[in-house]
């Protein structure tokens, strides 16, 4: 297949070009940046010397890019990829946009919480996360990757939302990132000396991931969903935690909390239970796409807590959507993926 990468110099974008220089199934067109056009990718990121060469080129060669291409890929901040998709509506590309902007089913959420117009309202697409939206990833022409903390957290919780375990208006999220989710332009607050040895929480009411999660967890339940999350900022590069707490049911045991995770997880190649009583590290998933989940149950509060981590920039990003690319070409769903996490 052939593809190209709008937007190949942020953390997420050169993660995913490293990620399709592996994969069998894909070649490589165009990559894109607006501040680095006519550089090589190599002199901006030399870890990938030898692996990947190609010039940056602008998009005043959209269209081009778009005929050229099966696929196209989009790391790029929220705002530019609706853009992107409207102009390219009439070609046969398909698009996996690794932004917020197609994420959601009601776009009136996405102006609500990102504050913009949303110009593509109709286009026809899929929320982006394989374990849970496959059959419609399969089909769909633009593919909404979901988020990074969302990933973390909507893995955590599916089985007891899908199951109905949990009472849908007790669920909290706290959850933790390395600094590489914030991207790569400077800001004060990832300064080494503001970072390092320190741990803060941001975002604490209205963080953009909210809705997101809530639209899963809805859609997995029947039953209207409201959160509570907080994200942190921890001084490490990657890595996402998240502990999701939640109230069970009445009736509901420590085996059937167990029982829905085996059923809903037990084919998932990229989840892998830790199981009741264990604990999760974000080390063990370091650089790969898998998702690790732990959880506890509370019998005195009748409140379970479930430890998920994930890598941000892999299975929060650019792993996820190779793997909604390996299933919306029919390809094995693991091509490009079937490494081991980094380790130590």
């Amino acid at each position: 297949m052939k593809v190209s990468v709008i937007g190949a110099t942020g953390y997420a974008g050169i993660e995913l070009l490293g990620l399709l220089c592996r994969h069998k199934e894909a070649q490589v067109k165009h990559i894109t940046s607006e501040s680095h056009s006519g550089d090589k990718i190599s002199d901006l990121y030399p870890h990938i010397r030898g692996i990947c060469d190609l010039t940056l080129e602008d998009m005043q060669k959209l269209r081009q890019i778009g005929e050229d291409s099966d696929f196209i890929f989009i790391a790029l901040p929220h705002g530019h990829a609706m853009k992107v998709g409207v102009a390219l509506n009439d070609l046969p590309v398909r698009i996996i946009d690794l932004g917020a902007d197609y994420r959601f089913n009601d776009t009136a959420v996405y102006e609500e919480w990102y504050k913009l117009p949303h110009v593509h309202k109709n286009a026809a697409r899929s929320y982006g996360l394989a374990e849970i939206y496959r059959e419609d990833i399969k089909k769909a022409k633009i593919i909404g990757n979901a988020g990074c903390f969302t990933t973390a957290a909507i893995l955590a919780l599916a089985p007891l939302a899908k199951h109905r375990l949990i009472e849908s208006d007790s669920i909290i999220v706290d959850a933790k990132s390395g600094v590489s989710g914030a991207g790569r332009s400077p800001k004060l607050s990832n300064h080494f000396p503001e970072l390092y040895d320190s741990f803060t929480a941001y975002g604490a009411v209205g963080h953009r991931h909210t809705p997101e999660i809530e639209q899963a967890l809805t859609d997995l339940s029947g039953e209207e969903t409201i959160i509570t999350f907080t994200p942190h900022l921890v001084p490490m590069s990657r890595g996402i935690h998240a502990d999701c707490y939640a109230k069970l049911k009445e009736g509901v045991t420590a085996e059937t909390v167990t029982a829905a995770f085996n059923k809903m997880y037990c084919n998932e190649h990229f989840i892998r239970l830790i199981g009741a009583g264990g604990y999760v590290a974000t080390k063990n998933v370091r650089g790969s796409n898998f998702c690790d989940i732990a959880w506890h149950i509370d019998k005195r509060t009748r409140r379970v807590t479930v430890l998920s981590v994930i890598d941000n920039l892999v299975k929060g990003a650019a792993g996820q959507a190779i793997q909604n690319f390996n299933i919306a070409c029919g390809f094995d769903e693991t091509e490009g993926l079937d490494f081991a996490p980094m380790y130590p």
